[in-house]
C-alpha cells in the first residue's frame, strides 16, 4: 500500500520533524492560549465599550451610586403593606405626617 519512504516521511513529520520537541509543543500551546486570550479580551472590552451609556444620556441610578433614602410616607406605606401596622394606625400616622407643625414625639 505505502512504500517505506512515505511511511518514514510521515513518521518524521509528526514526531520529530521540523525540530518540534517537547519545548516546541509547549511554546506552540502557550502561544495559542495567549492568542485566544487576547481575542476574547478584545471582544469583551469592545462589548463593554459599546454597551456603556452615552455621556449626557439618561441619569438612571446605577448600582454603585446610592439612591435617595425613602421618605417617611414611603416607610409607613411599606410597614402597612407588610402587615406590621393595621389600617387605623396607618391612617393616624399618615394624618400626623400630613399635618403641619404637629408634635411628632407623641405616639
Amino acid at each position: 500500500m505505502f512504500d517505506s519512504s512515505i511511511l518514514e516521511v510521515i513518521a518524521m513529520m509528526f514526531w520529530y520533524g521540523h525540530n518540534m520537541n517537547g519545548w516546541g509543543w509547549f511554546g506552540a500551546s502557550l502561544g495559542m492560549l495567549l492568542f485566544w486570550g487576547l481575542i476574547i479580551t478584545a471582544f469583551v472590552l469592545l462589548f463593554r465599550a459599546l454597551s456603556r451609556p452615552a455621556p449626557g444620556g439618561s441619569h438612571e441610578a446605577t448600582p454603585w451610586t446610592p439612591s435617595a433614602p425613602p421618605s417617611a410616607e414611603q416607610l409607613l406605606s411599606e410597614r402597612f403593606a407588610r402587615g406590621e401596622i393595621d389600617e387605623e394606625e396607618y391612617q393616624r400616622r399618615l394624618r400626623v405626617l400630613h399635618s403641619s407643625g404637629a408634635d411628632l414625639t407623641k405616639h
